[in-house]
């Protein structure tokens, strides 16, 4: 279930703006403040089973954004990816000491690697 939730609330995260306003209330109610479909319906003043077929759509529809889209695959292999090179980064950062004099501007733009990864990730 946890696993669910997460998936949902990353393609919330990228689709919610493509949801009506109701479906964005109905999934940021579930989801985000983790409301009961019965406290959603007495919230909103519709029926508990107007709300369940609301989520269940709408969950639908961020799957199939995703599908055709594909952001937050791309998000995501997109920060393995940096983190990666991050690693590599590090790697060789971490074995400067076998390397000769020569070699500083390698070493420089590295650091200048390292920070433009870290960058990207933070945003």
């Amino acid at each position: 279930m946890f696993d669910k939730m997460l998936q949902i609330s990353m393609l919330y995260d990228f689709y919610g703006q493509l949801l009506t306003e109701k479906q964005q209330e109905i999934v940021q109610l579930y989801y985000g403040d983790d409301l009961s479909l019965g406290e959603i319906s007495e919230q909103l003043g519709i029926s508990r089973q107007a709300v369940y077929d609301t989520i269940k759509r709408t969950e639908k529809i961020l799957f199939e954004y995703e599908e055709k889209l594909g952001l937050v695959n791309r998000f995501t292999s997109n920060n393995r990816n940096i983190e990666e090179i991050l690693r590599i980064v590090e790697g060789i950062e971490n074995n400067y000491h076998i390397m000769t004099a020569e070699v500083k501007f390698v070493l420089e733009e590295i650091a200048r690697i390292k920070q433009i990864a870290n960058e990207i990730l933070e945003k």
